[in-house]
């Protein structure tokens, strides 16, 4: 009996520290995610969040804010970190927010995201393949919703970051007297326009993938992207606008982690977590789809994010394999 007493008090004591290595969270602080407004980009985050718990974390309940805002609360020190900082749409927030000082852009959590303008198929088929198109006010008519001769484009929300450059492709493609540019909740705009469509009208409008929208509006099916005569964002820069040979406008995106420096810095397991995660843009498309087919609670998003876990559960690992390394 005094044996076996010993061996199992040896047995706990060599497993005890192979438990910390397992867990280099634990005893942290609780770890604050701020996360966008738009319920559809909260799965990537949840993913995070579960390796993070199973990394030893604990997790404060997320806090949600628009895209500028984000940036701002990570600099300030009231989150620390989001996983949807888009590399070169969200730069001016970034600079402006602190930039490298406070924050670092961490690995590239979505791959090849992209951003434009689209049109139905049928105005497509018959010439309109061009933004620059519509400075003929005959054809930006046949996209007016409100009877005011203007085409009305369904763009983004104030806050985003993709309403920057909106507001300048308008300016520099001398689109300002035949487009209205319409800001209201996407979600509503773009709702109205999808209806428009499905009545046989023609409709213009901006959106993003990894998103819902072009899983009910599809491209090559229903609608098409428009190319745009050459390539001018408000930040400057050579940046990559071309896809499929068809120059978007918007530059192809990385879509990654921002974090505060301290906390990376206090955080090695997490910090490369951060670097090394990686989900693929369709996944994130159809997990949108999801919610945007009823999966709108937080339950049913962590649900979502558990299920890609389970059906991931190798690569998962790996990520939690290397950020428990990294702790050593």
């Amino acid at each position: 009996m005094k044996m076996f007493t010993l061996t199992t008090a040896l047995a706990l004591l060599m497993a005890g520290p192979l438990l910390a290595e397992d867990k280099p969270g634990e005893g942290k602080p609780a770890v604050r995610v701020v996360m966008p407004a738009q319920i559809e980009e909260h799965f990537h985050h949840y993913v995070l969040l579960r390796a993070l718990q199973e990394l030893g974390y604990e997790t404060a309940d997320p806090a949600e804010a628009e895209y500028q805002t984000m940036h701002v609360a990570i600099a300030g020190g009231d989150a620390d970190f989001t996983a949807n900082h888009w590399h070169t749409l969200h730069e001016a927030f970034y600079e402006e927010s602190g930039g490298a000082e406070a924050m670092t852009k961490v690995g590239v959590l979505i791959e090849g995201a992209l951003q434009g303008y689209l049109v139905d198929k049928a105005s497509y088929d018959a010439g309109v393949t061009d933004i620059s198109m519509l400075k003929d006010p005959e054809v930006a008519k046949k996209f007016d919703a409100d009877g005011d001769g203007k085409a009305d484009l369904v763009g983004c929300t104030p806050g985003w970051g993709c309403e920057r450059v909106i507001e300048h492709h308008l300016t520099e493609y001398g689109l300002r007297d035949t487009i209205t540019h319409n800001q209201g909740a996407y979600q509503a705009i773009i709702g109205d326009a999808i209806a428009r469509h499905t009545n046989g009208e023609p409709i213009i409008y901006y959106t993003w993938t990894p998103y819902w929208v072009s899983g009910v509006l599809v491209p090559g099916v229903d609608v098409e992207w428009l190319s745009v005569p050459y390539t001018s964002l408000p930040e400057g820069g050579d940046q990559n606008t071309t896809v499929d040979g068809k120059n978007v406008g918007f530059a192809v995106e990385n879509v990654g982690v921002l974090a505060r420096n301290d906390f990376l810095a206090d955080n090695p397991a997490a910090a490369k977590l951060f670097e090394v995660a990686s989900i693929p843009v369709n996944d994130v498309s159809a997990q949108a789809l999801e919610v945007s087919k009823g999966a709108d609670t937080t339950q049913a998003i962590w649900g979502l994010a558990d299920k890609w876990i389970v059906d991931n559960r190798e690569t998962f690992d790996g990520w939690l394999a290397e950020a428990r390394a990294a702790a050593n």
